[in-house]
């Protein structure tokens, strides 16, 4: 019987001090929740160290505790943890992330191979998960769009994404996104259940 999990981590900077859109990835997450009708995010210990987590039948959401640039390490730990509770052929790694390449709001799920485009977060995580290792683990990602500014340039790049995020943005997030964000999932399962299928 397909009794598929995931495993669904939102990488950004710690909230609510880091609020700003490269932390899209948790205001999706703090949305998917009770979209879910999981109970809400608490601290509890993961991946060996506190973090924000909403546990489900289904899912375990978690936000990274981490910064950005080092989402690696505690992502690979969180992992390494869940395949000793739960059989990998079973367990999916989903990693929800920001992405300048879409506009604000826009969902997507994308392959897990495909180039990180200088998101640094993304850049860690890969390092140190390979897909290779879990053939049977579905790894994918889940780009959530924040825009960008029209100057390209680093410093006005890095200016846009960590700029405070305004309410409203903060509740499209949280809202529609998080549907969105849902609706990936389920596309995903979708395609894993094909997969096993042929």
């Amino acid at each position: 019987m397909f009794n598929p999990r995931f495993l669904v981590v939102s990488l950004g900077n710690p909230l609510p001090k880091y609020s700003s859109l490269h932390s899209a990835g948790h205001y999706c997450l703090r949305g998917l929740a009770p979209a879910l009708g999981y109970p809400p995010f608490h601290e509890t210990k993961l991946g060996k160290q506190p973090c924000l987590v909403s546990q489900g039948a289904k899912y375990t959401l978690v936000q990274s505790p981490t910064l950005m640039n080092i989402s690696g390490p505690f992502v690979a730990r969180a992992w390494a943890e869940m395949i000793k509770r739960h059989d990998p052929a079973s367990l999916s790694l989903v990693i929800v992330h920001d992405e300048l390449e879409r506009e604000l709001g826009q969902v997507k799920l994308v392959p897990w191979d495909r180039s990180h485009r200088g998101h640094n977060g993304i850049k860690s995580v890969k390092s140190l998960l390979s897909q290779k290792k879990y053939p049977e683990s579905p790894f994918a990602r889940i780009a959530v769009g924040i825009g960008r500014p029209k100057e390209r340039d680093a410093a006005t790049v890095s200016q846009y994404v960590l700029a405070p995020i305004s309410p409203q943005t903060e509740a499209d997030l949280e809202g529609k996104a998080a549907l969105d964000v849902r609706r990936e999932l389920q596309n995903l399962e979708d395609e894993w259940r094909i997969e096993l299928a042929k």
